[in-house]
């Protein structure tokens, strides 16, 4: 089977001209977006370096040794929940998309391409994100310092595939995209492609209200990033925190996510709490109604041209008015599915410690070296009772000291909100960076235009 992916541009049409190339069969060589580091500076990274600070910075770092924690995450041990069917009692209430596009939002406001060590000297990280809810990972420099993004005749509009069904891609089939992240797997860039869309509908839309041309762009990117702001905190947050948290946070403010010295991506939240979906994915996922379900990978792994079997019906993925219950996602519990304890080597790169293939090491190794402290440290610093070393339940590897804290915000979300949501710790972390990030940018809708509401939900946006 062959399809058309994008090469460059027609002038005359503003579409790309095509070639053939075979769709679901891994090319012997990918190189990897999401996980493999980089050793040259990123053609995306921002004009100015943006360094990571910590949210508790009194509080002292957790250590372990390095086996306990590829004890806890590898193959077989306690993160792994193997390569049993998804089932009732696995899934939660929460729509199976929100994981998806949490995943869109961390990649909008960090990028750590910095080398797995057991020890990172944090000064020296950098993020290649601008502390920003702006769409940073779809607009990169705009049509001006990024054109292969937008149509030649119409450059207020993105370039999609010809037909529109999968990103633009080049003549070896890698999308081209403001974030290559985004073509990790077929959900995120599917997701990345339905909010190219909406971008190129709110363009037509301006046109239709008289916009002068010259700013029918900024006009259609300043209703695409207040939607998605507006989604984040009042459709995803709620969902992910619970509407009581939520409701807190944006009254009163952050309490703890402290930006008097400018604004900063907290390594709390980067390295821990915002890795709370990794536990959310699914064992398989149905795309459309006509296609059976299938895992996340192999099959859906990215970096090449999506198959067209693999489109995505975003309404078997989000609840939407007059449809049956979108598919639930996994409870956030602590173990992740056999395909992120395994990841294929098109993620990772070629690694010299086998377990570096476990997501959940990596998850762990990460906030190790950053000197995240414990779970429990931070739940008696906001004062919250901490679980018990019971209720964590890692005994069983040997470990009687405390928790390493992205594992603990897993197993408090499923020991305090039956793994649907976040917990106190993670729900905290988690809700006051994403309203802190919102409140502090001059140009969002809290801030420029406190009454505007949207024209549309994240479901309607993502049928455009």
């Amino acid at each position: 089977m062959t399809t058309t992916i994008s090469n460059e541009k027609a002038p005359d049409t503003g579409e790309s001209k095509t070639l053939e190339l075979p769709v679901g069969e891994p090319r012997s060589s990918v190189r990897g977006h999401c996980l493999w580091a980089q050793k040259k500076v990123p053609i995306d990274a921002p004009l100015r370096p943006l360094a990571y600070d910590r949210m508790f910075p009194d509080l002292p770092p957790f250590r372990a040794d390095e086996d306990f924690l590829r004890a806890l995450g590898r193959v077989g041990g306690v993160c792994d929940c193997g390569r049993s069917e998804d089932s009732p009692e696995s899934l939660g209430d929460t729509a199976a998309g929100w994981p998806i596009f949490g995943q869109f939002v961390a990649h909008d406001i960090t990028a750590d391409r910095s080398v797995l060590r057991s020890r990172t000297n944090t000064s020296d990280l950098r993020n290649a994100r601008s502390p920003q809810l702006n769409l940073e990972c779809l607009y990169g420099d705009g049509p001006v310092g990024h054109p292969f993004l937008f149509q030649w005749n119409d450059p207020a509009k993105f370039l999609l595939s010809p037909g529109g069904a999968d990103l633009q891609r080049n003549a070896e089939g890698i999308a081209l995209i403001g974030d290559p992240r985004n073509d990790s797997h077929t959900l995120v860039s599917q997701m990345h492609l339905a909010m190219l869309k909406a971008h190129n509908t709110f363009v037509d839309e301006a046109r239709l209200a008289g916009t002068p041309n010259d700013r029918v762009f900024d006009e259609a990117a300043r209703q695409l990033r207040r939607h998605y702001q507006w989604i984040i905190l009042n459709e995803f947050l709620p969902t992910l925190v619970g509407q009581r948290l939520t409701e807190q946070v944006l009254q009163k403010g952050p309490k703890w996510f402290r930006l008097e010295h400018g604004v900063f991506i907290p390594l709390e939240f980067a390295n821990a709490a915002y890795r709370y979906g990794h536990s959310q994915i699914r064992h398989r996922y149905q795309l459309s109604a006509s296609t059976e379900p299938v895992p996340l990978f192999p099959n859906l792994l990215g970096f090449r041209p999506v198959m067209p079997e693999h489109k995505i019906d975003w309404r078997l993925f989000f609840d939407t008015n007059g449809t049956l219950p979108a598919q639930r996602s996994k409870k956030i519990d602590g173990k992740l599915v056999r395909e992120l304890i395994d990841l294929p080597a098109a993620l990772t790169g070629e690694v010299q410690i086998e377990d570096y293939h476990s997501l959940a090491v990596r998850d762990l190794q990460r906030g190790q070296g950053v000197g995240l402290p414990s779970g429990e440290a931070v739940a008696r610093h906001i004062g919250v009772d901490p679980i018990s070393a019971e209720q964590v339940g890692i005994a069983s590897v040997g470990w009687q000291g405390e928790t390493p804290l992205w594992y603990y915000i897993l197993r408090e979300a499923a020991i305090c909100a039956g793994g649907d949501r976040l917990g106190a710790v993670g729900g905290r972390i988690v809700a006051e960076v994403l309203v802190g990030l919102v409140d502090a940018d001059a140009t969002s809708y809290r801030r420029s235009d406190p009454k505007w509401r949207p024209r549309k939900t994240l479901s309607e946006l993502l049928a455009c």
